[in-house]
C-alpha cells in the first residue's frame, strides 16, 4: 500500500515562510505527477501546484510567485516540496500531498496524503 507522508505544517505569523515535504513510502514506484492541494475551511479543495516527473509545473490560480514546488528522488524515494513565502492569513488551510501513477495500458491511480495543517496568524 503506497502512502504519502507529509511534514512541515504548523503555525506561523503573516509574512513568514514554511516548507512542506511529502515523501512516498519505501519501495513505492516513481510517480508521474506529484503536487499539493489545499482546502480552506468551508471551501472546496483547490490546486496549489503539481510537477510531472519531467519537470513540468502547473500552479493554481494566484499560487505562483509566493509558492514554489520542487521534487527529488534521493535514495529512490519520491519526495515533493512546497516552499511557501510571505504567508497570509488567507493561506490558512489543510494542505494535501497528491500523486499520480500512470501504469502502462491501465487507468491512472491517484494517491492522497493525510493532510497537514498550516495556520497563518495576522
Amino acid at each position: 500500500q503506497v502512502q504519502l507522508v507529509e511534514s512541515g505544517g504548523g503555525l506561523v505569523q503573516a509574512g513568514e515562510s514554511l516548507r512542506l515535504s511529502c515523501a512516498a513510502s519505501e519501495g513505492a514506484f516513481s510517480f508521474n505527477v506529484m503536487g499539493w492541494y489545499r482546502q480552506i475551511s468551508g471551501k472546496q479543495r483547490e490546486l496549489v501546484a503539481t510537477m510531472t516527473s519531467g519537470g513540468l509545473v502547473k500552479y493554481g490560480d494566484s499560487m505562483e510567485g509566493r509558492f514554489t514546488i520542487s521534487r527529488d528522488n534521493a535514495k529512490n524515494k519520491d519526495t515533493v516540496y512546497l516552499q511557501m513565502n510571505s504567508l497570509e492569513p488567507e493561506d490558512t488551510a489543510i494542505y494535501y500531498c497528491y500523486a499520480e501513477y500512470w501504469p502502462p495500458r491501465l487507468p491512472a491511480y491517484d494517491y492522497w496524503g493525510q493532510g497537514t495543517q498550516v495556520t497563518v496568524s495576522s
